[in-house]
């Protein structure tokens, strides 16, 4: 194996980001929040309002491409919060100049891909995180911790909703938006997060089917699917998605149905615990109330509590919380849904 060693001590940690949209922001403020062990020392975007906005916001070097922030930076860890399509190719070319990465959601569009992904960061000693913040949601950790210690006992029936509102004029702002290129639809873009709440709440899915449909926005993907699953254990459960809510997001949720117990995390972006009754009561029961937030945001807020254990990792002293490997379990998800859309059929996971 080649590279700098994985554990950095004695100095910050250097970020580095590319890709100032929506998402930067949610980055930006998770490195400031953690000031005596991260900085950042360069973002990057071809576009050049948008770079300019990502300077004078973070006071950080800016470059036009991914290229020059490597030639430009001596960042540890690259952080992509470019097109999804792109992440694959992106990531390839930092780790092969010796970085880190830290890929938002999706890790990538193809199923390949995320493979060699996987396998180049491996054999070069490097670490390759993928983003999955809203298992930060202090709602979803107490979801986690009742489905850990067995309150639900069997469970029976899963149903995850992401109702949220994408007007056209989201998808004309940016045309790489919706496309199979670069993007995906609402599954692989929107729905990301919950997809992977699926395999990290519930277990092993053992085959999916999906119907998706393109009813209202003008894009190449979907904009509307729904998706049955079997779980390994036996359990159902579907996920429904839509990105045509009127006039603006209504719903992010999971509801978990067992024969001991019944839990639903809702609110706009799984905020809000808004049933939560077990046959037997337990002390996490006292803490419901304080896990709920309010937000108007869908990103939630795990993006502080995700660079912690970030930075922890490369300081050896913890290991990822989502690694490429994790990140490859709701891929295989995901390209198993648009399989399945596609052909018309059942699709059994895994995948080979």
């Amino acid at each position: 194996m080649t590279g700098a060693p994985l554990v950095i001590t004695g100095r910050k940690i250097r970020f580095a980001l590319i890709g100032c949209g929506r998402i930067s922001a949610s980055h930006f403020d998770a490195l400031a929040a953690h000031p005596e062990d991260a900085e950042l020392v360069g973002v990057a975007d071809i576009d050049p309002a948008a770079l300019r906005r990502a300077t004078e916001a973070t006071h950080a070097p800016g470059f036009d491409s991914l290229t020059s922030l490597l030639d430009g930076t001596e960042a540890d860890v690259v952080i992509l919060a470019t097109p999804s399509g792109l992440h694959a190719p992106q990531a390839m070319e930092a780790v092969r100049a010796g970085r880190h990465v830290m890929s938002e959601k999706p890790m990538a569009t193809r199923w390949e891909d995320g493979k060699a992904m996987v396998a180049l960061f491996e054999g070069l000693d490097r670490r390759l995180f993928v983003v999955k913040q809203n298992r930060n949601n202090p709602t979803l950790q107490l979801l986690k911790r009742a489905v850990v210690e067995q309150r639900f006992g069997r469970i029976f029936l899963v149903t995850v909703n992401v109702f949220w509102s994408r007007p056209q004029a989201y998808y004309d702002n940016a045309p790489w938006r919706g496309t199979w290129a670069l993007d995906g639809g609402a599954f692989m873009n929107q729905a990301s997060h919950y997809v992977d709440m699926l395999d990290w709440l519930i277990g092993p899915v053992e085959s999916v089917q999906a119907y998706t449909g393109t009813l209202a926005r003008r894009i190449e993907a979907e904009d509307t699917g729904v998706l049955a699953l079997r779980w390994r254990q036996g359990t159902l459960g579907s996920l429904n998605v839509t990105m045509l809510a009127y006039p603006k997001n209504l719903e992010g949720s999971v509801t978990i149905l067992g024969e001991k117990g019944t839990a639903r995390v809702g609110g706009v972006a799984v905020n809000r615990i808004e049933h939560w009754d077990f046959a037997s009561a337990h002390p996490m029961d006292k803490e419901v109330e304080r896990a709920s937030y309010e937000t108007i945001s869908v990103y939630g807020r795990g993006h502080q509590r995700y660079y912690r254990n970030v930075i922890d990792t490369l300081r050896g002293m913890a290991t990822p919380d989502t690694d490429g490997r994790e990140g490859l379990r709701s891929l295989e998800i995901l390209i198993a849904t648009y399989l399945s859309a596609r052909d018309g059929r059942r699709v059994t996971l895994p995948l080979e």
